[in-house]
């Protein structure tokens, strides 16, 4: 009997698809967190897609190319109800070098029709479901980017258009462009800027929100230990919230956040994602589990019912802005059209 349809499911904005309320990222199946199992890494998205979920999140630019091509293999050995269900999540843009560095981002019309053949290509698809430039690119407008993705919706190429990391001001200029679904940023117990201004303009325009690092990249997962080393090339061992004392800090938080979610019965990455479903109907968080067993336990947190003294348990022992470090190093947070 097919598990397809079993998850709730949520509403990209006012003009995007009904995905699954839990969305899988795919990125660290190729790409920032060390090496990862190419077989397992099949057997999670296949698992991912048996349990009812329906968005699949990605990057050109993870692995460069690599993760594209991952979920090309993962879709094309699932079973064909799977498949047909399953959205794709493209974010583009991002300049590589054959050693893996980062030179900028690429947001002209020309390259982003181009980036979409690409991907077109490497997905095995006729089509992508949602597509958006990764960062804003400081010297092409947004309305230049946003138009000719448009111009790629007109041609049957995309479905609907998104955003990455925007701020109020630069998603309410795209959306006076053409329709956004949705806008993908990161939202977590940790990281609640957005709270500020991008969410309340996000829900005036009708987008809805796909939180990303609603773990912090397992700092709040509580699989992390203060001893905790990273591997060569693993994105954490540069991460400010990962270094030195302010890792401390922030596990201090995660073992109170331990306390609420040992209360309630479940772990504490459970508590965390229950907390971003909560937080609106118009919220599709991500998760980025590269293992079966990480799946299981985050679509687990699905059946965690939060009530008000839970939400303020959580709130006491995490409160707003109380992580140490930046959510990244300097150098990429001069990126972040979000965090102007």
């Amino acid at each position: 009997m097919s598990t397809l349809t079993s998850l709730p499911t949520r509403t990209l904005g006012s003009t995007g698809p009904r995905v699954s309320a839990l969305g899988l990222g795919c990125m660290g199946m190729s790409a920032l967190y060390g090496e990862a199992d190419r077989a397992e890494s099949i057997a999670t998205i296949h698992a991912a897609l048996d349990a009812g979920v329906t968005l699949l999140d990605t990057g050109d630019f993870y692995g460069m190319g690599h993760n594209e091509l991952l979920i090309n293999e993962a879709l094309r050995t699932a079973p064909a109800a799977a498949r047909e269900q399953a959205l794709t999540s493209v974010k583009f843009g991002a300049l590589r070098t054959a050693e893996g560095g980062w030179t900028g981002y690429d947001g002209r019309p020309g390259a982003v029709k181009n980036f979409a053949a690409y991907s077109l290509q490497r997905l095995g698809t006729d089509h992508i479901d949602i597509y958006r430039i990764a960062r804003v690119d400081p010297d092409v407008p947004i309305e230049e980017t946003v138009g000719a993705i448009a111009e790629l919706v007109e041609a049957g190429h995309v479905r609907h258009i998104g955003l990455s990391e925007v701020g109020a001001d630069t998603l309410r200029r795209a959306a006076a462009v053409a329709p956004i679904a949705d806008l993908q940023i990161e939202y977590s117990l940790i990281s609640r800027g957005i709270e500020d201004r991008i969410l309340p303009t996000a829900r005036e325009l009708g987008v809805g929100i796909t939180a990303y690092g609603v773990l912090s990249r397992g700092l709040i997962s509580g699989h992390v230990t203060r001893e905790q080393t990273f591997a060569p090339g693993d994105f954490r061992g540069m991460s400010p919230r990962f270094q030195g004392d302010n890792l401390g800090r922030n596990l201090d938080l995660v073992d109170r956040l331990r306390a609420v979610a040992g209360a309630k019965g479940v772990t504490v990455a459970q508590i965390a994602i229950a907390w971003a479903l909560s937080r609106g109907e118009d919220i599709v968080p991500l998760i980025g589990a590269r293992r079966r067993d990480r799946l299981a336990e985050a679509l687990g947190a699905l059946d965690v019912a939060l009530d008000a003294a839970d939400l303020a348990a959580i709130e006491a022992a995490v409160p707003a802005g109380a992580a140490s470090g930046a959510r990244y190093p300097e150098s990429q947070m001069d990126h972040l059209d979000s965090e102007r």
